[in-house]
């Protein structure tokens, strides 16, 4: 099942897509919830990001080959870091070249979107519970700037630098989906999330255990090998077998994005 965000006649929306048609929802994705009978052409709505997180949990150098690529020792344990919510953009909104930046990379991944609170959790405890579903997700980084800092907030954290799409995939193997990410119509990553050094179950209790993760929260599961650079009139196809295509544009400034 697909569940899309979108705005239609000025209000804002959950819908599940049927077709080529969205049936908006009354209630709560996370908890429970009725199908209006009023169904909307997905071609009349603008689409939205799928959620709207308290935080992004990322997952540092989670396939082997892009940590070699970056001249990076293959992690023990999984690498953490956060983006702000703020900097969170939906399907063809523009990424936002930062004027203090030199280069600006894509990063393909696969999201997890969280269902419902979840701390502490138990290597007993069935994870799937705690999962709404799976989306596509592109972890911007100014490269140049994480060189830099040598941690990773400020060129991770660029507003607009997570963009989230286009919708949440409930009826999906995360341990076996194809990855793809297209730059202006170029293949540039491609790679199985079989492939993960940590997979989605363990990511899930692992970072449960740090923190508390709320309904909506994202966990960007790592990019697999073939990252690179973007620049201004860029577009980027982050593609998931299973869920379908994120496809953004990059923009010099927010006055041109806008």
């Amino acid at each position: 099942m697909k569940i899309y965000r979108f705005r239609y006649r000025k209000k804002i929306y959950y819908g599940l897509l049927k077709e080529d048609v969205l049936f908006p929802v009354h209630g709560s994705i996370f908890k429970s919830y009725k199908i209006i009978d009023s169904p909307v052409p997905i071609s009349e709505v603008k689409l939205l990001p799928p959620v709207k997180p308290t935080k992004i949990v990322c997952v540092g150098r989670n396939y082997r080959e892009h940590a070699q690529e970056l001249g990076n020792p293959v992690p023990e344990e999984p690498l953490l870091f956060l983006k702000p919510p703020s900097a969170v953009i939906g399907p063809f909104e523009a990424v936002i070249y930062p004027e203090i930046s030199n280069r600006v990379d894509y990063e393909g991944e696969l999201a997890v979107v969280i269902k419902k609170r979840v701390c502490q959790l138990d290597d007993d405890s069935p994870w799937q519970d705690y999962v709404l579903g799976y989306t596509c997700f592109n972890d911007v980084t100014a490269r140049d700037l994480q060189t830099k800092d040598i941690q990773f907030t400020r060129a991770k954290s660029f507003d607009t630098f997570a963009p989230v799409g286009p919708c949440i995939e409930t009826e999906l193997n995360p341990g076996e989906v194809q990855l793809k990410t297209f730059l202006n119509g170029k293949l540039v990553q491609s790679a199985s999330t079989r492939n993960m050094i940590f997979p989605v179950p363990y990511l899930i209790r692992y970072i449960s255990r740090i923190m508390t993760l709320e309904p909506g929260d994202i966990i960007a599961t790592g990019t697999p090998s073939g990252v690179g650079p973007m620049q201004p009139g860029d577009r980027v196809d982050v593609q998931i077998e299973g869920i379908g295509t994120l496809s953004n544009f990059v923009k010099k400034n927010d006055k041109e994005a806008r």
